[in-house]
């Protein structure tokens, strides 16, 4: 049977700017039309189809383009600014023949941040990206021209990290978790997507309705590579498009004041080794960042799961960094509001700001851009003897690779014409890295496609 095409508008339709867009200058619209900058608007085509395709249940980035192939957007400059037009773009982003005024406000926030991270941080020569420091700067730039950076407002931001692909229990009890926050006053940054990434943010709306909390902030971060399998979900109010998946991820960081991790995939296990592998880090020592791990009761083997996996190749040690709560909303909700305070108190003692963590030291192993590929893949090190720190950054980046052969376009691509990355590694650690995987492909956590056929193949060294 033939699949049948999604409805489309045919168009055109044109669209004025709504939201935190600034007004673009004729030098910066011509830069992102000049012929030689074909790459950089072919990013933003895609990333703007993603947006207007929200709500879609795929999540491989390669179908969705394949099916909205005839999607086009043209930028239209006139003197008073710019109009976006669209040829084919999603009926779902339309009422009445008006685009939804959220995905209007998502996408001119991806050309905000598409057009001042080319022209300000990448083509400006005023960051050099192979500086630790520099890259924090560029990430603290773009956040601020989105304004999303609050002066003085004491530490609320809570990071909700967890799959897109959960089943019915888990998302509700993330809406139950995310209630819990609401009702604490407490703010909600995710991923953007769908799943554990809306569940909160939902919960948080009637939380924040019932205190009579005004201005709630439900705040996504995503990135090009990602958003087409995890579209800004409709209740976020303030989205950012990072460069890359490790800038996206220490903006989380350096944003976020506490993380609750739900059940997810391996895009999960990359974030958990990520905020892990810095926490570990003997120069954060001292630095409190409460981390909690929480899901219903139906999901306490999914955590045994986890801490069997940290413990065994990070070392026991990892244990002092996180909590497992499981099938307690209103602990979690208690353990991040208290978490809170410590960090507001170590913040005002420190001087440091509450809006940006400048203080956290993050390793340039967890800064510099990945590109996973046959060869960066097969190169990792995943060896027993590293230390701590060291041997999370390496498994982040192999699961960082899982993730690109499951959702991402390019990875999705290399894997079909080269067959499955191989990692390899020490037998200590491939061990419980494959026992994980092959819990996570029995609990249906890889993809939302019925079958999955594993994009990665494990070699012992």
């Amino acid at each position: 049977m033939k699949e049948s095409s999604p409805p489309l508008v045919s168009g055109p339709v044109q669209i004025v700017p709504e939201g935190t867009l600034e007004l673009l200058s004729k030098k910066e619209i011509s830069h992102l039309l000049d012929s030689a900058h074909t790459e950089l608007f072919e990013t933003f085509r895609k990333c703007a189809l993603a947006v207007l395709n929200s709500g879609n249940v795929v999540d491989n980035s390669k179908a969705v383009f394949e099916q909205y192939r005839n999607f086009a957007i043209h930028i239209r400059e006139q003197e008073r600014g710019i109009k976006l037009e669209l040829i084919n773009a999603p009926a779902s982003a339309f009422v009445d023949g008006r685009m939804i005024r959220g995905i209007r406000e998502h996408l001119f926030a991806v050309l905000r941040d598409i057009v001042y991270t080319n022209q300000q941080v990448i083509e400006s020569g005023s960051f050099d990206l192979n500086q630790s420091s520099d890259i924090t700067d560029a990430a603290f730039h773009i956040l601020r021209n989105a304004q999303v950076l609050i002066p003085q407002q004491p530490p609320d931001m809570v990071v909700c990290w967890g799959g897109h692909a959960i089943g019915e229990t888990e998302y509700d009890y993330s809406k139950r978790v995310g209630y819990e926050l609401g009702l604490r006053g407490l703010n909600i940054c995710t991923g953007c997507g769908p799943g554990a990434m809306k569940g909160p943010m939902k919960g948080a709306t009637i939380g924040h309705a019932k205190q009579r909390v005004r201005g709630g902030r439900y705040l996504g971060i995503s990135e090009p590579g990602i958003i087409a399998a995890e579209p800004p979900n409709p209740i976020v109010n303030s989205l950012v498009i990072m460069p890359d998946i490790e800038k996206r991820l220490e903006a989380f960081v350096r944003v976020g004041h506490g993380i609750v991790v739900f059940p997810g995939g391996v895009g999960t296990f990359e974030e958990i080794l990520y905020i892990l592998g810095i926490l570990l880090h003997p120069a954060n020592a001292d630095l409190p960042y409460p981390l909690v791990f929480t899901g219903p009761a139906e999901s306490a083997e999914y955590f045994y799961r986890i801490d069997e996996f940290l413990r065994a190749t990070l070392g026991e040690k990892v244990r002092d960094y996180y909590r497992v709560i499981i099938g307690d909303p209103e602990e979690v909700a208690r353990t991040l509001r208290a978490g809170m305070e410590a960090v507001h108190r170590y913040r005002h003692r420190t001087h440091d700001a509450y809006y940006f963590n400048w203080r956290l030291m993050i390793d340039p192993a967890f800064q510099r851009p990945f590109e996973p590929t046959h060869a960066s893949m097969a190169e990792l090190r995943l060896l027993a003897e590293l230390p701590s720190h060291e041997l999370a950054a390496e498994l982040r980046r192999a699961f960082s690779g899982i993730v690109a052969a499951n959702v991402k376009e390019q990875g999705i691509s290399q894997v079909e014409r080269l067959g499955p990355f191989e990692i390899r590694g020490h037998r200590k650690i491939l061990e419980p890295l494959e026992n994980l995987l092959v819990e996570l492909v029995a609990q249906k956590r890889m993809r939302l496609a019925e079958h999955y056929e594993p994009t990665y193949r494990l070699i012992r060294v």
